[in-house]
């Protein structure tokens, strides 16, 4: 079997799914490397090669085009388009993430083929493909299954441990010249406003902490991202905290926002009402705190603190800083 793992690069930087893709890739084949190709697109992206060979990429598609500096739907679809033309792939993946999921779906409709999305495990089972998903909010698991004869697959960042194959691993990079055509291109990237946190990401983020209504407004998410800072946590916010203006929807967690799975996941005065539970169940560990003892988040929780968030914080601060000191 032929696999390409797609390697997402974001402002110059490899996201840490990449190594998740090309570790789950290797265990598919009984880990052997040979037939595992990774492709880079961007400005400057051969740089993380090197990075992509110890992971287990026995070879690696350099594209350096304007069209895929920032990303674009239709010129990654044809990048890859042209690689699977080139290479016969049976199995191409890429993360569960906002760029994943919008061109992923795209890229299996031109081709006609199946489409595995938000999976948390691989198998193959003869010519077929099949894999593990969480369904109806994560409270069961569904295995599906691909008998095309080519599959795409999104992956679920941040439940696949990511495993080195081989440090000294030097890769084989081909710079792929590929052919876009701009007349395909249906919308154009006018400006792009980058937001100032340097922060992983809420969807890779190992650890999480998050806020509520109990919030009561926006100023008091400060003390939150204070705490965040002395552990390189990622903030995040409820429904409700963003529905009333206390934090911007790319900080959302849960149904209606993004999906994390964190090794950690710190919830002060969040209720956990089912569609923030649908988003970050798979943490982990969580560690609620919340003045109402009958709060449903405490259910779900490993560990449950009955307390005032505005107390809570600065013990939890002061207790991070001296772990953090004496590590």
């Amino acid at each position: 079997m032929n696999v390409l793992v797609y390697a997402e690069v974001r402002n110059g930087k490899l996201k840490s799914t990449a190594a998740e893709l090309l570790t789950e890739a290797r265990r598919l084949l009984g880990g052997k490397t040979e037939n595992i190709h990774a492709v880079l697109m961007g400005d400057g992206c051969a740089a993380h090669a090197k990075t992509l060979a110890t992971f287990g990429a026995s070879k690696v598609f350099v594209v350096e085009n304007s069209a895929t500096d920032t990303y674009q739907c239709e010129p990654h679809i044809q990048v890859i388009s042209q690689l699977i033309q080139k290479n016969a792939y049976q199995l191409v993946i890429g993360p569960a993430s906002p760029t994943g999921r919008d061109f992923f779906p795209r890229l299996a409709a031109r081709h006609k083929s199946a489409m595995l999305t938000d999976v948390i495990s691989l198998a193959v089972d003869g010519d077929k493909i099949t894999a593990r998903r969480p369904m109806y909010a994560g409270k069961c698991i569904a295995e599906v299954g691909s008998q095309t004869a080519l599959t795409f697959v999104t992956v679920r960042p941040n439940v696949i441990p990511s495993e080195i194959f081989n440090a000294a691993a030097e890769a084989s990079v081909e710079k792929f010249a590929a052919n876009i055509d701009a007349a395909a291109m249906k919308s154009k990237i006018v400006e792009v406003r980058k937001g100032k946190s340097e922060k992983p990401d809420l969807t890779e983020a190992s650890l999480i902490i998050s806020g509520g209504r109990a919030m009561a407004n926006a100023d008091n998410f400060k003390i939150l991202h204070d705490l965040a800072d002395v552990v390189g946590a990622t903030v995040g916010a409820s429904r409700a905290a963003v529905d009333s203006g206390y934090a911007p929807h790319e900080m959302q967690v849960g149904q209606t926002g993004k999906t994390v799975n964190p090794n950690l996941y710190i919830a002060f005065g969040i209720s956990g009402s089912i569609q923030h539970l649908a988003g970050m169940r798979t943490s982990k560990v969580i560690v609620a705190i919340n003045t109402d003892p009958d709060a449903p988040i405490f259910q779900k929780a490993d560990y449950g603190i009955v307390a005032d968030l505005f107390q809570a914080v600065p013990l939890f601060k002061d207790e991070l800083k001296k772990i953090v000191e004496h590590s």
